[in-house]
């Protein structure tokens, strides 16, 4: 049975930048459908049982036709929000240090360059779905709950939730806004230790 992971942090911690009541309704609520939805939907599938999150994403193809779409759906949900939590930090904020900033910098000319083609690619993202930091340093959105995993793409450095559930209440349809908002919260600490250059 999969469960909804424990904040290392309040609630209210990341304010003013994203609110406690958009954490936690984005946490208790929308992440546990997640949750409930991907345990139900491996109900009886007990040669399941024993996969990790990960592992069930990245062998979508080998998953019961009748589950499929369920366990893509609700276990990407899973599997990006339990990431995404990861990525955000009371502390966060400013720019990478060490072998991650400097590889951002010459990849897109400067960490703001990156930054710019990252709130491209969100603002660019046509409905609900997901941006990417991938481990090669390449920025891809996806639609829905898709994650790179599911293309057998290693595990993404870090994600960016632009659902408006993950939004609305605190700016509405203002995009834009929430992704500005959304920087000062990333934890590089976090992402750079995901990010291997072997």
């Amino acid at each position: 049975m999969f469960t909804v992971p424990k904040l290392s942090y309040d609630y209210h911690e990341l304010e003013p930048h994203i609110s406690a009541e958009i954490m936690q309704l984005h946490h208790d609520k929308h992440h546990q459908a997640y949750v409930d939805k991907l345990n139900k939907a491996l109900e009886g599938h007990d040669e399941l049982a024993d996969l990790s999150v990960e592992d069930l994403l990245r062998s979508l193809s080998t998953v019961p036709e009748e589950i499929r779409k369920a366990v893509r759906n609700n276990g990407g949900g899973h599997y990006n929000h339990s990431l995404f939590w990861q990525v955000l930090s009371p502390r966060g904020g400013g720019e990478p240090a060490g072998t991650l900033a400097t590889a951002l910098s010459e990849k897109y000319g400067s960490f703001q360059q990156f930054v710019e083609q990252f709130n491209a690619a969100a603002l660019g993202l046509f409905g609900s779905g997901w941006v990417w930091l991938t481990p090669d340093l390449e920025i891809v959105a996806s639609p829905n709950q898709d994650c790179p995993l599911m293309d057998g793409t290693a595990e993404p450095l870090m994600g960016l939730d632009v659902w408006e559930h993950a939004y609305y209440l605190d700016y509405k349809n203002k995009r834009d806004d929430y992704v500005a908002a959304w920087w000062n919260v990333v934890d590089w600490a976090f992402v750079a230790s995901r990010y291997k250059t072997d």
